[in-house]
């Protein structure tokens, strides 16, 4: 099932809650111990910065896939999410020395050195959500890392199964490369998710699933953990016929609602399908396009018919799968650098900014993202 630590961070006894969470999570991941004390120093350092820069946040901690793609191995994921007040100079903030706190200013310049993956989107005036992923081999000079800000004039614009997730690169042939990453947010901090999503490749096609078990807690995650292990299974079938493999593999479960994206990379065609509630957004260009699926329950109340929506894949495309704990009216970001973004920054930025007050949480919510390999990073 999904194991997911999710760390509220208001007040310094957290910061002990957010370096036990990062050893869990690399003992769940096998990590050397190296490795092990990197995480939690990076899990420190993020939880410290969000006290001192933005008057507390939150920390997502998981055992994800590695960032190729890969299933032979799993890293740990850290997303330090903030509603402000952002960052003016990101780069600056990333070299060591800098400080608007009277600290040391060495946080963000450690987290990027040690982690394998790193990025930090920042609006001035909306917040900050920076991301580390920690690997089982030491950190190379060949590591990936991304920043990006935003002047605040564009803000106003903006609206336990540790291989559910595979984000970062996905090795794949030419002409197209992506990228896939998400975030995971039990209801009301529980441990465990009954929402989960995956990825699965075969030959040039690669599988995107999101599944949103029934309610929430150990039982929906129960069906969630089966629709996952099915796609790895299935990869080869088209959506529609994945589903209706689902639909019996969820069989005996609460049953789930569930989306499947599947991309064909030499031909850069996108097809999906999808049974019940969980929510598809395509960017194409400037504009966002839905992606309906079907009434039903996945492993319970299978529509007799699955029509697949086709469409182009290109350098400017963005997919976003989502389950109905984010709200139903969310706008997407119309920030450009997302595009370039981390997956699971790009999913956590989509969390943070469709959340409100007047929108409580009443479920699990997790956001998978499909975005393109910008050329720098390929």
């Amino acid at each position: 099932m999904t194991r997911v630590w999710d760390i509220p961070v208001h007040d310094s006894t957290r910061v002990r809650d957010a370096r036990v969470a990062a050893e869990d999570a690399a003992a769940l991941a096998g990590l050397a111990p190296s490795r092990a004390a990197d995480a939690a120093l990076v899990a420190t350092e993020l939880a410290t910065n969000l006290l001192r820069h933005a008057c507390g946040g939150q920390l997502l901690v998981e055992a994800v896939g590695p960032p190729n793609g890969c299933a032979d191995g799993l890293v740990v994921q850290m997303a330090a999410i903030d509603h402000g007040p952002g960052m003016s100079d990101v780069p600056a903030a990333l070299g060591d020395g800098f400080s608007t706190a009277g600290s040391l200013g060495a946080g963000l310049g450690t987290c990027r050195r040690l982690a394998d993956d790193f990025d930090l989107h920042s609006v001035p005036g909306r917040g900050t959500v920076a991301l580390a992923r920690i690997g089982g081999t030491a950190r190379t000079r060949g590591h990936r890392d991304r920043v990006t800000e935003q002047a605040p004039e564009h803000a106003a614009g903006q609206a336990g199964e540790a291989t559910h997730s595979t984000p970062g690169n996905v090795s794949v042939p030419a002409p197209f490369a992506v990228r896939v990453g998400g975030v995971n947010v039990p209801f009301r901090g529980a441990e465990h998710s009954g929402d989960a999503w995956t990825c699965a490749g075969d030959g040039d096609r690669l599988t995107l699933m999101l599944a949103d078990g029934l309610g929430h807690g150990p039982e929906a995650a129960l069906a969630s953990t089966a629709a996952v292990r099915e796609v790895h299974r299935s990869a080869h079938l088209p959506p529609a016929e994945l589903l209706r493999r689902l639909d019996d593999a969820l069989r005996g479960t609460r049953g789930a609602a569930v989306a499947v994206a599947q991309l064909d990379l030499r031909a850069g065609r996108l097809r999906f399908a999808g049974i019940g509630n969980v929510g598809a957004r395509l960017r194409e260009g400037g504009s966002w396009r839905h992606l309906l699926s079907r009434p039903g329950i996945v492993g319970a109340h299978r529509p007799s018919t699955l029509p697949e929506t086709e469409a182009a894949w290109a350098a400017d495309r963005l997919l976003v799968l989502h389950s109905d704990g984010l709200p139903s009216r969310w706008a997407p970001s119309a920030d450009p650098r997302l595009l370039t973004a981390d997956p699971a920054v790009t999913a956590a930025v989509t969390v943070r900014d469709a959340g409100s007050s007047a929108w409580p949480v009443r479920d699990d919510t997790a956001v998978a993202v499909l975005s393109p390999t910008p050329p720098d990073r390929r």
